[in-house]
């Protein structure tokens, strides 16, 4: 792969807290290899604000390796940027040609407000993970998971719904902010294991109440979000999260 430098200009969201008002500053950068990450290059370009005595911009990551979910941005209008199942820690400079404007900003959702620059507050994902994304084991040693017989069909389904690293692109791309596609992934991946039994109805109940109380919006099944979320969770883990609730609300009404 042909590996080349580029020079580029940075239109990027800057706002000092969630008090205050934001705007668009722009920056260039020089000399940018087409190898780097995206998160790399704004290491350099906070090195050079940092070089001449600016504050740098804030934005968030941990891992690095696509797992985290915590590099949220848009880029150019796309969480994540253009590629597809991608986060932006693994998005490549290549992806832009020598002389490119790219955009960045932090995601748009009220139940996400703006921390510093492209630093979001996501706790409202944790507070409905710990509403109900979780399952009761009696103490002492674990259960062998092999001994546990599980179709090959539900393993793999599950599987891919906990693939979802909670990074909020599904907020981020729905006109309505909806949360759906995050929490269906977390309760499908539970409801399908015999694990996740003994919750499975408090579970889903607990979880879209906490969601509701967020303030995510509803779904109206636009898709936006599946296509734009780096694991590539599908669509129908929504149509499984609502079958669980209708399931679970029709116990309760009885």
């Amino acid at each position: 792969m042909e590996h080349y430098n580029m020079n580029l200009t940075l239109k990027v969201w800057k706002q000092k807290n969630k008090d205050t008002r934001g705007s668009f500053e722009t920056f260039h950068v020089k000399d940018i290899s087409s190898e780097m990450s995206f998160l790399e290059m704004f290491d350099v370009l906070n090195e050079q604000l940092i070089e001449e005595g600016k504050e740098p911009i804030a934005f968030d990551h941990d891992c690095r390796e696509g797992i985290c979910g915590m590099c949220s941005m848009y880029i150019n209008g796309r969480p994540h940027g253009p590629w597809h199942g991608t986060t932006t820690c693994q998005l490549h400079m290549r992806a832009f040609k020598d002389g490119d404007t790219i955009v960045v900003e932090p995601w748009r959702a009220n139940a996400f407000p703006v921390l510093k620059d492209l630093m979001v507050d996501r706790d409202a994902f944790d507070r409905i993970i710990q509403a109900g994304g979780f399952i009761s084991v009696n103490t002492g040693n674990a259960q062998d998971g092999n001994s546990i017989p599980i179709e090959k069909e539900k393993a793999d389904q599950a599987f891919a719904a906990a693939a979802c690293i909670g990074c909020g692109a599904c907020v981020a791309a729905c006109k309505n902010s909806s949360a759906m596609l995050f929490v269906s992934a977390k309760v499908s991946h539970l409801a399908l294991l015999p694990q996740g039994d003994p919750e499975k109805k408090t579970r889903v109940l607990n979880m879209i109440a906490q969601m509701d109380k967020e303030g995510f919006g509803a779904c109206t099944n636009t898709g936006a979000c599946e296509a734009v979320c780096p694991k590539e969770i599908s669509l129908d883990n929504i149509a499984r999260l609502n079958k669980e609730y209708l399931s679970a609300a029709a116990v309760i009404d009885k």
